[in-house]
């Protein structure tokens, strides 16, 4: 069965939220992307999302270099939400931590779980 990117539930504004995982189980990060990222990401390999501030395509370290290739492209039960399992290379936050989710809060207060990478 082909896969369509139109049959996914996207927002008002035409996205649908995207989890970065790596490959040992992180997560690493949440991104949007609409269709055509969607479509661009299955075609090339490499991790493309939309950017709602600068309203255009983001290749995943098009910039910085810190990559992301698709290893896997799981769609969730309401079709509302995507899971991507990614080969990282480098950080994938745009503070310098391998994970965008390095702050918890435990006990009614805030802890940071990971210092940026030198």
């Amino acid at each position: 069965m082909s896969f369509d990117p139109e049959t996914l539930n996207y927002d008002a504004n035409g996205l649908i939220p995207a989890i970065a995982q790596a490959t040992d189980g992180t997560v690493l990060m949440m991104a949007w992307m609409n269709a055509a990222a969607v479509a661009r990401t299955l075609e090339s390999g490499c991790v493309t999302y939309w950017s709602r501030s600068r309203q255009a395509f983001w290749v995943k370290g098009e910039t910085s270099g810190h990559t992301q290739r698709l290893i896997d492209f799981r769609v969730d039960c309401d079709r509302d939400c995507l899971l991507l399992v990614v080969e990282q290379a480098g950080p994938a936050c745009h503070t310098n931590r391998r994970s965008c989710f390095y702050t918890a809060v435990r006990d009614g207060g805030e802890v940071e779980l990971m210092a940026p990478e030198a």
